[in-house]
């Protein structure tokens, strides 16, 4: 689909809030409402937040996180991490996530978290994922009664500088069929390749199961490469740094090398966060961020938020954000959700109905609406 940039932008956002989106990256640890990361220290007896202000507490995370370094940016989820060790907590976290990003318009979205993070108060990895995924399924009802319908998915992260992949990737298997879509890791990345989880990868291949793999944040094309040719994935956590694998030449023209023309040519969708990225040095602004050159060639782009909390974002936002920064229209954002959903870990045919029964019927209506605003001009 051409960029409608010329004829829809920049789209009023009142129209970005209503348009359906899709959300592949999502950090379940990295999205709370400031107020319940209060209100759960409180309950919790955790006496270690920077401050018990809800606006403060938010200023200090969206600060923090702007450090330009990923490792930096990692050390703010001591805090939500610290407040999520128990039942009630996992199961609240999750059920306001699914209503806030139903509330932002998402009707499909894969919420991922590391369930070896949150066993410090006696709770076990089973526990864990059965609140996690009851919270999100009381979320989903309130949603839908609240008149916003959304899906939710649920990806089981392992920490690449742990050694526990293989017990997640088997609890990932262990209840796919009951809202785990797949499997992922986080963390940092230099010096933490994703072979050294090579187990895992292989375990999830004999099993036909899915994963993504954070890799090309903060490293560049080895860790690219590794996640692809050596582990498997099918999708890349972030990818921005497959940029550095295209170059442009005087006349404009862009080159692939080896590695980007293989991720274009196989459709290997790149789950890029612009907000975090930016926050994380992986991009320097939003208006130089990778997604416009590799959207204008191609490649199976899709928007996330990564980590609400810290980037202080939403869908919504980041959807206006590159449509300032790329001039993008609601044909764009459609390009966006379906890539999105093609990308989905849930069976084909559940998310053609999402395609076909919620995401193009609801540009068609929003396209109309800007027609009918752009003919009252005149």
């Amino acid at each position: 689909m051409v960029s409608d940039a010329g004829s829809y932008s920049p789209v009023p956002l009142d129209l970005i809030e209503r348009a359906p989106k899709v959300l592949l990256h999502d950090h379940l640890d990295g999205g709370l409402r400031p107020l319940t990361v209060v209100e759960l220290a409180e309950e919790t007896g955790y006496a270690d937040l920077p401050s018990t202000d809800p606006d403060e507490l938010a200023r200090w995370f969206a600060a923090a996180a702007y450090s330009g370094s990923l490792e930096r940016y990692l050390e703010t989820f001591r805090h939500t991490v610290g407040v999520t060790q128990t039942a009630d907590a996992l199961r609240r976290v999750a059920r306001e996530c699914a209503e806030d990003l139903a509330a932002d318009g998402v009707v499909y979205a894969e919420v991922r978290f590391a369930p070896e993070l949150h066993l410090e108060r006696g709770l076990d990895p089973h526990q864990v994922v059965e609140e996690v995924l009851a919270g999100f399924a009381e979320g989903q009802r309130l949603a839908a009664a609240a008149g916003h319908r959304i899906r939710v998915g649920v990806l089981l992260t392992a920490m690449r500088t742990a050694t526990h992949s293989r017990q997640i990737a088997e609890l990932s298997v262990e209840y796919r069929d009951r809202g785990v879509v797949g499997f992922d890791i986080a963390g940092a990345e230099a010096g933490f390749p994703p072979t050294r989880h090579l187990d895992a990868f292989e375990y999830l291949r004999r099993e036909n199961a899915h994963f993504t793999i954070h890799a090309g944040e903060a490293f560049g094309l080895p860790s690219i490469w590794e996640a692809l040719q050596w582990c498997g994935a099918d999708r890349l956590g972030h990818g921005v740094r497959i940029v550095d694998d295209i170059e442009i030449g005087p006349d404009g023209e862009a080159h692939l090398g080896r590695l980007a023309a293989y991720v274009r040519d196989c459709r290997i969708p790149l789950e890029m966060c612009p907000s975090s990225n930016v926050q994380t040095g992986a991009a320097d602004s939003i208006e130089t961020h990778p997604i416009g050159l590799l959207r204008r060639l191609g490649f199976r782009v899709t928007v996330n938020t990564d980590n609400r909390l810290m980037s202080g974002t939403s869908m919504t936002h980041e959807m206006e954000l590159l449509s300032a920064a790329f001039g993008y229209g609601l044909n764009d954002m459609q390009w966006f959700a379906i890539n999105a959903m093609k990308s989905a870990f849930i069976p084909f045919d559940e998310r053609l109905v999402i395609i076909n029964d919620h995401i193009k019927p609801q540009f068609t209506a929003l396209r109309a609406v800007l027609a009918e605003r752009l003919t009252e001009r005149i």
